[in-house]
């Protein structure tokens, strides 16, 4: 199970990134929040624990910059605030739970084993049925895709294509790949034809939105890269 943990003081990060591990989590730490925002756009976590005072963004924005693409994945804070104006807050800002610092790590990891598993509960038919990465998200069910809650028409071809780059999570797809699983043997596709109907893709998905995700792998094929 993958964890990120933003968390600044490095004895704390790593004493609990070693405890995490005997339960077999895996866990990455980032040391700043501007690092765990890219981190979360970048890559999916099992769930995400923050501590609240970090450098250039503290945890309550990270958190509502999290939810502000990913409504699923639980969040529990850990800080020495532990007023109940700051608890509050953090809840407010879109967090599952709180952890005051000092604490006992098998309680750190029976917090996470129980938000975890309550995710998983209440959202395996959502997360089968919604596919979400960076600020993309693909509904299957309807085949509906919006970009920062803008939805975006696509043709049948367009949208198998992305939601083929979506499922690689950023992992590169050849173009044969493509033409292989979206065509099969009943079309002669070829590399030219993939090339098109890629740049009608970065049309609509990239261009409005002043983005450039769809990246090209010379001789190979095409990724999704959410970096700016």
């Amino acid at each position: 199970m993958k964890i990120l943990l933003a968390e600044d003081d490095l004895t704390m990060s790593q004493n609990i990134k070693n405890s995490l591990k005997e339960y077999d989590f895996e866990v990455e730490v980032a040391f700043d929040g501007l690092i765990a925002e890219k981190l979360l756009k970048k890559n999916s976590y099992e769930c995400v624990i923050l501590d609240i005072n970090l450098p250039h963004r503290n945890g309550y924005e990270i958190c509502q910059f999290f939810r502000t693409f990913n409504k699923s994945t639980p969040v529990l804070y850990l800080t020495a605030f532990d007023d109940l104006d700051d608890k509050v807050q953090g809840f407010e800002s879109g967090a599952d739970d709180y952890l005051t610092k000092p604490f006992y790590m098998k309680e750190l990891v029976l917090r996470l084993q129980s938000l975890i598993k309550r995710s998983h509960t209440n959202q395996n038919e959502i997360h089968s049925e919604i596919l979400v990465f960076g600020d993309i998200v693909i509904h299957k069910r309807n085949k509906v895709v919006k970009r920062n809650e803008v939805e975006i028409i696509l043709t049948p071809r367009e949208y198998q294509i992305l939601l083929k780059l979506l499922e690689s999570r950023g992992e590169t797809v050849s173009k044969q790949d493509i033409i292989k699983e979206i065509w099969g043997g009943s079309f002669d596709a070829n590399t030219n034809t993939i090339e098109v109907y890629i740049n009608f893709l970065r049309n609509k998905i990239d261009k409005p939105f002043d983005k450039h995700s769809i990246k090209t792998k010379v001789g190979y094929g095409y990724y999704l890269d959410f970096e700016k």
